[in-house]
């Protein structure tokens, strides 16, 4: 009996099935108005990365660690003198972050109602998981997947973890995202194919060289592209 050479194939979740980091950007921009009178705009934004940078280790990836960076920025430019009706208007931009709605990318869910029943449908996403089960429920996506990994980083580790937990180890599986850092290159790593699908806004720190001689690299400009890549490799 012919194995098939796919059985698994994995999602990421935020700027790969709906938007979410052009409400980041909207976010950072208030609070860059926010601060317009203790620095520049783009001073403002240099210090919030570097707190990010800084604080992803103690509080992860997502929302709350996002405003607590915010506040950390906020006292830091200010030089400790910032007002309590400044943090308070923090935590107020970074509730309505919480609440933003969620917007489907196009071809998303066409191509999981297509693939559902032919393969393992696997949604692997990083961050808060309250915010991202509250995205999830929202985009109506949820019943297309077979099962949900929210993970607190995605490694190579973690793919050969899920993708031998629900298939037959990375070999047989594929991820599909927009991020190389997160979801291209650790599974590669790990063994799996790597669908890179670009998306016009990307957290910098999310930016790597693309592996493009790697032999199980994969580019297509939206998930309509999706289904000949898998019949390429013979899945």
């Amino acid at each position: 009996m012919t194995l098939r050479p796919l059985t698994v194939i994995g999602f990421d979740a935020d700027d790969t099935l709906w938007q979410n980091e052009q409400y980041y950007r909207l976010t950072e921009a208030q609070f860059r108005e926010l601060l317009a009178d203790y620095a520049e705009g783009e001073h403002v934004s240099e210090r919030l990365l570097e707190a990010e940078k800084r604080n992803l280790a103690h509080y992860g990836f997502g929302i709350k660690g996002f405003t607590l960076s915010m506040i950390e920025t906020a006292l830091d430019v200010t030089e400790g003198r910032a007002p309590s009706s400044v943090i308070r208007e923090i935590l107020g931009i970074g509730r309505e972050l919480l609440s933003h709605p969620v917007e489907c990318l196009p071809r998303a869910r066409e191509t999981l109602e297509a693939l559902r029943g032919h393969y393992f449908l696997v949604l692997i996403t990083k961050g808060d998981l309250f915010d991202q089960e509250r995205k999830l429920a929202q985009s109506g996506l949820g019943d297309f997947f077979d099962a949900v990994e929210i993970v607190s980083d995605k490694t190579a580790t973690t793919y050969r973890r899920i993708f031998s937990r629900y298939g037959d180890g990375p070999e047989r599986a594929m991820m599909v995202g927009n991020s190389l850092k997160s979801d291209i290159v650790p599974a590669i790593a790990a063994g799996a194919w790597g669908v890179f699908v670009p998306h016009a806004l990307t957290w910098v720190l999310e930016h790597v060289e693309k592996p493009s001689e790697a032999p199980r690299f994969r580019e297509i400009a939206d998930l309509g592209g999706l289904n000949a890549i898998i019949e390429e490799i013979g899945g």
